[in-house]
């Protein structure tokens, strides 16, 4: 889902700069307009950080730490709720990277949309709130499904750029609209 700049960003400045519009807004009047694109570079960022999070409590989970486990994966899924509900220029990887990793890369050539990656955070808090309150229930290999599950989509985000909760969101606007 990236967009295209109007013009080319200057290094160093933030995304929030730079106009851009949704193609769903485009091809329906009565949608807004999309909020000012981020660097696609961002959520991937996030994404591979997640994994290797997700990766732990998979390995937590599988030699029989559940407390560990489920202590971890509790503390992702509030990460998925703070990029759900505060979005994802907020989220604390978010911020990271604007603070630390973007100055030190050249402009992007394309904004993406900040929605969807905000809507696959909230997919994200579905999955591992579900194995969260399956856990707390006593089912603790519920635990280490979710942080599976989740694991893959932080996977395919963060190597190949492919986000399965903004596909997922793409479908939900074709679906409305």
């Amino acid at each position: 889902m990236s967009l295209p700049s109007a013009e080319p960003a200057a290094p160093h400045t933030p995304a929030a700069s730079a106009p851009a519009t949704a193609p769903a807004a485009a091809a329906n009047a009565d949608t807004p307009t999309a909020p000012a694109g981020i660097d696609p570079r961002g959520p991937r960022f996030s994404a591979a950080i997640t994994a290797v999070l997700l990766f732990a409590v998979v390995l937590l989970a599988l030699s029989g730490a559940e407390t560990a486990a489920l202590l971890g994966l509790a503390a992702i899924a509030a990460l998925f709720a703070w990029g759900a509900f505060a979005g994802i220029r907020r989220h604390p990887y978010g911020l990271l990277f604007q603070k630390l990793v973007r100055p030190r890369l050249a402009a992007p050539t394309e904004w993406e949309d900040p929605r969807p990656p905000t809507f696959a955070q909230g997919v994200g808090l579905v999955v591992t709130g579900i194995g969260v309150v399956l856990g707390l229930l006593g089912l603790p290999v519920a635990v280490g499904i979710a942080a599976a599950a989740a694991f893959v989509a932080a996977f395919l985000n963060a190597v190949f750029g492919y986000c399965l909760g903004c596909q997922i969101y793409v479908l939900l606007v074709r679906l409305r609209g």
